[in-house]
């Protein structure tokens, strides 16, 4: 009888070591009790009912699409500008295993797992767009629709959602201590970098080729054959400056989580991402101003939808290009990541832009999400940071590594937030 008793507490130790962070029960849930979970409690009491709404009566009764505007919000913003904004995974693994730029290795985990749950939640953002989640396997095991578009982006994203994972496994198996599977994660690093970076070059221009199948539709100054290389490019500016403000946002909120002994120089990291945001940033206005000059589009600026587009080419492209060089000449990391929030910003302007300001911009009837449809996104985005967080408070994400063979391993231990 005696002989059993240790067994069950270890037995329940797994659950509250891992899952509570070692809290009792009743200590965990009150450290649930935060402005930011009571906010967050909220998007969800009035999100998650709608959502259920909309699968239950359709679009028609929970959004404002229409035969002539059938893409809206959640394309806009859940998918084209979620996919943007998860791009960091793919250009900080490139930057540090396939360039082999180790100094930026201390934000490359929480930029993959910003990534993973980036199109993660795009997927469930489509879901709610499409209806019939349960079909969403088939453009993978049934139907193979070689020529669309769709199936060529439906295909990238099941395979890059399988590499991010992959990439992210080395810290799950830190987490649940399973040292020698993940020596074997490790050696499929190098070879899934490749691959995700192959994967995210495909499908990032593959969703601005979307638009390429609507000449008449999309304004001819967003529309352009250069259309897929823009969406490339600018998925690069979005990664580097979506890194740089979520290194800010995570190394502030979740501090306790980064060692007292951590070497980690935060602001040259920052300023390194800067320099090379700037550059792409510059990069992409003048292919812009390419695109523009190869449709003849010049008189179009005088329109108002041309004062519009230039307040996302002068505003959002090429004031950051600036800011970003000021910045880092002048060291300040502070200017860099200001910059960066509003180039994330330009990002998703620029996205919308593509999928609802221009789009159908000379139909008579124009289209404006309702209130569920905003809802259903703020529910969805809520869900996402409370994955984030939940994930970085328990897996070594942000924690200490020391250098191990050229591995840096996680040494720091847990501390419960």
């Amino acid at each position: 009888m005696n002989e059993t008793v240790p067994s069950a507490r270890v037995a329940l130790s797994w659950p509250r070591e891992k899952l509570l962070m070692g809290l009792s029960p009743r200590e965990y849930l009150s450290t649930l009790v935060t402005p930011f979970n009571f906010v967050a409690g909220l998007i969800l009491l009035v999100g998650l009912p709608v959502i259920a709404y909309r699968f239950a009566f359709g679009l028609g009764a929970a959004t404002n699409l229409t035969q002539v505007n059938p893409w809206g919000l959640w394309i806009g913003l859940d998918v084209l500008s979620g996919v943007a904004l998860a791009a960091g995974g793919y250009v900080l693994a490139c930057t540090v295993h396939i360039f082999g730029l180790k100094q930026y290795y201390p934000v490359l985990r929480p930029a993959i797992l910003t990534g993973l749950l980036g199109y993660f939640f795009v997927v469930i953002g489509l879901m709610v767009d499409l209806g019939r989640p349960w079909r969403i396997p088939y453009p993978v095991i049934y139907s193979y629709g070689v020529t669309s578009v769709m199936f060529l982006v439906a295909w990238h994203v099941f395979l890059y959602l399988t590499v991010q994972f992959v990439e992210f496994c080395p810290a799950v198996l830190e987490w649940l201590g399973w040292s020698q599977v993940r020596r074997w994660a490790l050696k499929l690093t190098i070879a899934a970098t490749a691959f995700g970076v192959i994967l995210s070059t495909l499908h990032q221009s593959a969703l601005g080729a979307l638009f390429l199948m609507a000449p008449t539709k999309l304004h001819p100054l967003w529309y352009s054959p250069f259309l897929p290389i823009f969406f490339f490019i600018s998925s690069i500016i979005a990664g580097l400056s979506m890194v740089i403000v979520e290194s800010m946002l995570s190394h502030k909120i979740f501090h306790d989580q980064v060692g007292p002994g951590e070497d980690v120089d935060l602001d040259a990291i920052t300023l390194g991402l800067g320099k090379a945001a700037s550059v792409v940033l510059f990069t992409y206005f003048f292919l812009k101003l390419l695109g523009v000059a190869d449709g003849g589009h010049w008189h179009l600026l005088t329109t108002s939808l041309g004062h519009w587009f230039l307040v996302e080419m002068l505003v959002f492209v090429l004031l950051p290009t600036f800011l970003f060089a000021h910045g880092v000449r002048e060291g300040s990391a502070t200017f860099v990541r200001g910059t960066a929030v509003l180039t994330v910003v330009g990002i998703v302007v620029n996205r919308l832009n593509v999928s609802l300001v221009a789009f159908n911009w000379n139909a008579a009837e124009r289209y404006i999400p309702s209130w569920m449809e905003i809802v259903t996104s703020i529910t969805i985005i809520a869900i996402g940071l409370l994955t984030f967080r939940w994930v970085v408070n328990r897996m070594p994400v942000l924690r200490e590594y020391r250098e191990d063979q050229g591995v840096r391993e996680f040494t720091g231990e847990r501390r419960a937030r």
